[in-house]
């Protein structure tokens, strides 16, 4: 590792083999030259899965500068290390954006779950505004092992798509809605409110939270003791 390191990072790197998912790094609050002495300590670990979050374009810039084929989706704020994920095992996991506006935390939510080895599909623009529209991708909710359904606004459609599957939901409430959202706390408080079973909810905006949770929930079956 870079001699600085240690000034600010104490890499688990060996999370994977404890835990069974290895470590994210966040950028947010973090300096270009810390998120790139960071990407330099795991440029010799290509076992060892890295997703470099809430990467701003100074963030994705100095990761790439260290590791120049990391897969970088801008729309979701997220560099992978190394780029190509997994073989995916386990069950399919789908990830539902109410509107367009969701799509960066949704993104965030099915980069996350396929980085950690899981099958994944989304489906776009299917907000309770137009019920058709997700009724319509029933048969790819029902192929799913677990669904999150990300939403802002009033953060109905995680219930209604509960309604509908017998899988378990993650509700992920976004910031996006006018003045009254509150920056996500309706979205978030309507989802805890929810009278479906089987919904569980994250933080606002924690797309890599729900990514996290939907890949162990759609994890594979542990083998049988011999």
């Amino acid at each position: 590792m870079p001699d600085d390191l240690s000034a600010f990072a104490d890499l688990d790197l060996d999370r994977t083999a404890r835990r069974g998912y290895p470590e994210a790094v966040y950028c947010a609050g973090k300096t270009p030259e810390q998120v790139a002495a960071i990407a330099a300590a795991v440029r010799d670990r290509p076992d060892v899965v890295t997703l470099f979050t809430r990467a701003g374009p100074d963030h994705a810039a100095a990761v790439l500068r260290e590791l120049p084929d990391a897969r970088h989706d801008t729309a979701a704020a997220l560099l992978a290390w190394p780029p190509e994920p997994p073989e995916p095992a386990g069950g399919l996991v789908v990830v539902v954006a109410a509107g367009t506006s969701d799509l960066p935390v949704a993104r965030e939510a099915l980069q996350t779950a396929r980085y950690l080895g899981r099958r994944t599909e989304l489906i776009v623009d299917v907000g309770v505004a137009g019920l058709h529209r997700v009724l319509a991708r029933l048969d790819v909710l029902r192929r799913a092992r677990v669904v999150v359904v990300a939403a802002g606004m009033d953060g109905a459609l995680p219930s209604v798509v509960a309604g509908l599957v017998a899988v378990p939901v993650v509700a992920l409430p976004t910031s996006v809605g006018y003045g009254a959202a509150f920056g996500g706390l309706a979205a978030l408080l309507a989802m805890v409110n929810s009278c479906a079973p089987g919904v569980a909810v994250v933080n606002i905006d924690n797309g890599y939270g729900a990514g996290h949770l939907a890949a162990q929930i759609a994890a594979p079956a542990p083998a049988a003791d011999a």
